[in-house]
């Protein structure tokens, strides 16, 4: 594939509202697990993870496995993707955005030793479980 072919795929993986949504929470810096995007968005994990997989063929995201954990995050190895992240974080720095971000904070709260121990946690169970750690 030549480069204006991959350039193409990554513009069309950022034209979804979900793909989107998700790229904005990972360009926090966190490597964020498909419990916790699940959790953050209120979304079923089907269609995250198939959003996820889009996000990682374009090669905007990139994968780590730790034990039975997969952790996503941004994908940023050229200038020009690095480029490309910093502008996307600065556009999509709306109230819509900064809704997601801070409910990915809560979830984040939940975190052992900066990674993911519970698995999917329905609103009810997130928001008493962080009111116990208070």
């Amino acid at each position: 594939m030549n480069a204006i072919d991959q350039h193409a795929d990554m513009f069309k993986a950022m034209g979804d509202a979900t793909r989107l949504r998700i790229l904005r929470l990972l360009l926090e810096g966190e490597s964020l697990c498909v419990c916790e995007i699940v959790d953050t968005l209120s979304l079923p994990q089907y269609q995250i993870s198939r959003n996820l997989t889009i996000l990682k063929r374009s090669g905007l995201v990139t994968t780590t496995r730790e034990g039975t954990w997969m952790y996503y995050s941004i994908h940023a190895d050229s200038d020009e993707k690095k480029i490309l992240f910093n502008t996307l974080k600065e556009f999509l720095n709306t109230n819509e955005f900064q809704s997601d971000i801070q409910s990915l904070q809560k979830r984040l709260a939940l975190r052992t030793e900066g990674r993911c121990v519970i698995g999917f946690v329905s609103e009810e169970e997130l928001n008493a479980l962080i009111s116990t750690q208070n």
